[in-house]
């Protein structure tokens, strides 16, 4: 009885896992063009906060932010940005191998 116990333990510690949502680092972009722009940044950025990620960082010279987010928020906004929008994973750059 105790392997029963021990196997139904360790799947339900795997489903938990399973359900955890991957987090990326992202770079969100606005062109200056977009209809309602300040709206569409603040709308993000809630929708950002409310799904437990957070704004690590503003700017200020373009009308963006950096933030650490749910990969399925990152749909989200993207869709409420459409063309005007630009999300990229943050990734280092080096200009040398």
């Amino acid at each position: 009885m105790r392997p029963l116990t021990i196997l139904s333990g360790a799947l339900a510690l795997a489903s938990g896992v399973l359900s955890v949502d991957v987090e990326k680092s992202v770079l969100v972009t606005y062109n200056r063009e977009a209809p309602r722009l300040t709206a569409l940044i603040d709308q993000a950025k809630d929708a950002i906060l409310k799904a437990g990620g957070k704004i690590t960082h503003e700017f200020k010279f373009i009308n963006g932010f950096h933030a650490i987010v749910p990969s399925d928020v990152v749909e989200t906004i993207q869709q409420w940005g459409g063309e005007y929008i630009t999300v990229e994973e943050d990734q280092r750059v080096t200009i040398s191998s």
